[in-house]
């Protein structure tokens, strides 16, 4: 990186620092949200590592320390992946996190609900690897009214991707809803269970991941509490990584 007294633009700066993208940093500069020693940036403007660069009021170096864990009610329409040159509608430009996160797992685009984001990436597959037998609760809607036979047949297994799905919980809540809570995640596992079914999908949510639940408006996220990091250190037990 260049340290000469002239400096190097922001966008260049935070990208090679590894705080984000050249592309989320021209974000960050556009909404106001980056100060350089106290004062708001515009784009283009150079910064040297002797600058005291704040992102949201909080210290860049600062918050590279942190290790982040987010909750994130994903509405639909929203792509999770990360690769923010192919899909308009993904999940990290709508966070637009002033630094580098990426989701755990996946949630269809026409699903909604909880997905969980971090800047760790190595409990990204401990947390949702199926067979350590981590709990994910939907609440689903579907076309037509749902029946005991139904919900017998999606509690003890239904054939899907040359498998038959792990037993799970199922129970009907209204005439056309039910709530279901799976320990695996094939492939689009629940539209897939109801059209074997013949049974259409009109909205699936997620309202739980292991121990976090859902409990932030649509499109909106928030950290993860101690607590609830201390529970997942708990049901994390086998694994080699703690949270923190």
């Amino acid at each position: 990186m260049d340290n000469s007294q002239e400096g190097v633009r922001l966008n260049k700066y935070l990208s090679e620092i590894g705080h984000c993208s050249r592309r989320a940093a021209d974000k960050l500069i556009d909404a106001g949200r980056i100060q350089v020693n106290g004062q708001k940036v515009v784009m283009g403007q150079k910064v040297t590592p002797q600058d005291q660069i704040e992102i949201d009021g909080v210290l860049i170096e600062d918050h590279q320390e942190r290790n982040v864990y987010i909750a994130f009610n994903k509405p639909v329409g929203i792509v999770c992946t990360t690769d923010t040159r192919v899909e308009k509608d993904n999940i990290i430009d709508f966070i637009n996190y002033p630094s580098r996160i990426f989701p755990i797992g996946r949630l269809d685009k026409p699903s909604e609900g909880l997905i969980l984001l971090t800047n760790d990436g190595d409990i990204v597959n401990k947390i949702l690897r199926a067979r350590n037998n981590h709990e994910k609760e939907y609440i689903v809607t579907v076309n037509k009214p749902v029946t005991g036979e139904f919900i017998e047949k999606m509690a003890n297994g239904v054939p899907v991707l040359d498998t038959i799905t792990r037993k799970c919980i199922v129970e009907q809540l209204h005439k056309k809803q039910f709530r279901i809570v799976l320990t695996q995640g094939l492939n689009r596992q629940i539209r897939r269970m109801c059209e074997y079914l013949d049974y259409r999908v009109v909205k699936l949510k997620r309202i739980r991941i292991m121990n976090i639940e859902l409990n932030v408006g649509i499109g909106k996220y928030r950290d993860l509490t101690k607590k609830e990091l201390s529970e997942l250190n708990r049901l994390l037990a086998d694994s080699k990584k703690h949270l923190t």
